[in-house]
């Protein structure tokens, strides 16, 4: 209660002050009066929204787009702010030493200058307008980043081979039936010989996919469609009437992932095999830290594999490389993992720069990394959640090429 108060006087208080450079740069009074009834629906939104039952905990439907409208709001006001309050001060400081060192009057605030306004209207429309075109059109800008790794020990079948990796679906924030089959078929277009998903089916239940089996079913390749799961998975963010309840929702999800070709890993493992060669792909249940579910095995998972072998890992939390794998006995030469999302938020220039507040959280948040011989790969996710957007991190299909050898500089 304490915080919803909190985050009511700093709205109301960013919204009055955020209209002083709309009073100041437009005189209309029709514009004065569409600023607030913009802040009163989207405030409203948010009151109804979060006022109505939902079956999870989790942000998702109208719940996600109020946050998104709410974020896109006081993100305009955020900007234009620190902007006026710096005006302000300016403005305080030459008033006092008018009235103290020039003309001894009284004391007499300047008013407003309309292009310092017009200077934080620009600023402000540029997070404002990139977060709805983040609902609208970011969600589905969809990148295919490909890498290509080298093995010195990779056997000599696999020279070549192409594995694709999706993760993070999340299919009941989904809404358009149209991009997610643009997204499905962009995945078979990469004609790769594996495609391997990492977790996060779904938000909080199995019947999230009952809209969803046939367009993801569609995914095919030669050596067949491999899973793991993620923390949503398990439905841990439901409030459940029984356990039975929960147990049956997970079991669901299960026998859904087998009727849409998903070779489910439940901390178990699989050979691919080629010209008599073969590679170990390892997949754990959800194991990450910070509360999250521990449920992966990583010993159990690898108990049929030998300690020779190429070994491929698919685990959906990257916090599990750097705090169990990368250090055990076992040499995982790739992992494959996902969860972070990229926070679906950041500013991504290759070969210049790769930023997200998520690197706060999460070390390893997207991308390839390496350590003492072994590499990751967090794929930044096919969906979203809460926020229904992205903006600068775009949803990922991750190609990787297995090449023998040592990289050339």
């Amino acid at each position: 209660m304490t915080r919803l108060i909190i985050i009511s006087i700093l709205y109301i208080l960013l919204t009055v002050y955020g209209f002083q450079a709309i009073k100041t740069v437009f005189k209309s009074s029709w514009i004065h009066y569409l600023f607030f009834a913009i802040a009163l629906v989207v405030a409203l939104n948010m009151v109804y929204q979060f006022t109505t039952p939902s079956e999870g905990r989790v942000i998702s439907g109208g719940r996600g787009y109020a946050i998104g409208f709410l974020l896109s709001f006081m993100a305009f006001n955020l900007v234009l702010v620190p902007i006026l309050i710096g005006e302000d001060i300016i403005r305080s400081f030459i008033s006092l030493y008018d009235k103290y060192f020039i003309t001894k009057e009284s004391f007499y605030l300047p008013s407003r200058r309309k292009f310092i306004s017009q200077i934080g209207l620009g600023l402000a429309a540029i997070p404002f307008a990139s977060l709805l075109y983040g609902m609208y059109q970011g969600r589905y800008n969809y990148k295919v980043l490909k890498y290509t790794l080298h093995f010195e020990d990779l056997p000599d079948a696999f020279d070549g081979y192409k594995m694709t990796h999706i993760s993070d679906i999340h299919s009941g924030s989904f809404d358009n039936k149209e991009k997610i089959n643009y997204a499905v078929d962009l995945v078979n277009k990469q004609k790769s010989d594996v495609i391997v998903f990492t977790g996060d089916l779904v938000n909080n239940k199995a019947s999230e996919m009952y809209d969803w089996k046939d367009t993801f079913s569609r995914l095919s390749a030669n050596d067949g469609v491999f899973s793991v799961l993620g923390n949503h998975d398990y439905g841990d963010y439901v409030d459940w009437a029984t356990e039975k309840d929960k147990q049956d929702n997970l079991n669901e999800l299960i026998t859904i992932q087998k009727e849409i070709g998903f070779d489910l890993l439940l901390n178990e493992s699989r050979y691919i095999q080629k010209d008599g060669q073969k590679l170990a792909l390892v997949g754990v249940e959800n194991w990450g830290k910070g509360g999250f579910k521990k449920a992966g095995d990583l010993d159990k998972a690898s108990s049929n594999i030998a300690a020779g072998d190429f070994k491929i890992l698919l685990s959906h939390d990257p916090s599990h490389w750097a705090e169990k794998v990368i250090d055990h006995d076992n040499h995982y030469h790739l992992t494959l993992s996902g969860h972070t999302h990229g926070m679906q938020f950041g500013i991504e220039i290759p070969g210049w720069i790769k930023w997200s507040p998520v690197k706060w959280r999460y070390k390893h948040w997207a991308g390839i990394y390496k350590e003492k011989g072994q590499y990751i790969n967090v794929n930044r996710g096919f969906g979203y959640l809460a926020y229904p957007g992205r903006v600068g991190i775009w949803p990922e299909i991750t190609v990787i090429e297995l090449k023998k050898g040592t990289q050339i500089a």
